[in-house]
C-alpha cells in the first residue's frame, strides 16, 4: 500500500521583475555615494589632521578626490594652522553629492518603480492512495479570490496505478 501527498505551488506576480530591477538600481544609487562620501571624509579627516602630502597613499587620495571637491574648491576659503587644513569646501561636496544622490534614487524609484498588484497563486495538491477501495480518476479543484485579490486553485486528483503489462 503506497500512500503519499504532493504540494506543488507557483505564484505569479505582475511587475515583480521591474520591482527588483528598481530596488538593486536604488540600492547600487546608496552604494556609490556610501563609497563616494567615504573617500570624501576621508581626505578631510587627512587634511585635517595634516597627514604627509608627499605619502603615495594620500597623493593618490587626494589626486582622486580632487576631481569631486574641485567644483566646490573656491566656494569658501580653507583656515589653515601649520600643515592642517579645515577643508570646508570637502564638507561642502559632501552635503551636495548627498543631494544629489537621494534626488537621482527616488528620481530612478518613481520612473521605474511599479506597485505591487495581485498575485495569483497556484497550489497543486495530488494526493494518491491505493487501496483496493480508492476511487479511480476523481479529481477535485478549488480556486479561492482573497480580499486582497489573489486567487489560490487547489487541484486535487486519486488515480488508481495500473499493475504492470496492462496498456
Amino acid at each position: 500500500m503506497t500512500d503519499y501527498r504532493e504540494v506543488r505551488t507557483s505564484q505569479h506576480e505582475e511587475g515583480r521583475k521591474q520591482r527588483v530591477f528598481t530596488f538593486k538600481a536604488t540600492q547600487l544609487i546608496w552604494l556609490l555615494l556610501g563609497l563616494l562620501e567615504a573617500v570624501l571624509a576621508l581626505r578631510f579627516m587627512f587634511k585635517l589632521i595634516g597627514v604627509n602630502a608627499a605619502n603615495p597613499f594620500a597623493t593618490l587620495l587626494y589626486s582622486v578626490t580632487d576631481l569631486f571637491v574641485w567644483p566646490f574648491a573656491s566656494l569658501v576659503g580653507a583656515p589653515a594652522l601649520g600643515g592642517m587644513v579645515l577643508e570646508i569646501s570637502t564638507i561642502i561636496a559632501m552635503i551636495v553629492y548627498l543631494l544629489v544622490a537621494w534626488a537621482f534614487e527616488r528620481l530612478v524609484y518613481v520612473i521605474f518603480y511599479r506597485p505591487r498588484g495581485p498575485v495569483s497563486v497556484r497550489q497543486t495538491v495530488v494526493a494518491e492512495h491505493t487501496p483496493q477501495q480508492a476511487q479511480v480518476g476523481v479529481s477535485q479543484t478549488t480556486t479561492t479570490q482573497g480580499p486582497t485579490g489573489t486567487s489560490q486553485t487547489t487541484v486535487t486528483e486519486r488515480t488508481k496505478p495500473q499493475p504492470p503489462g496492462n496498456l
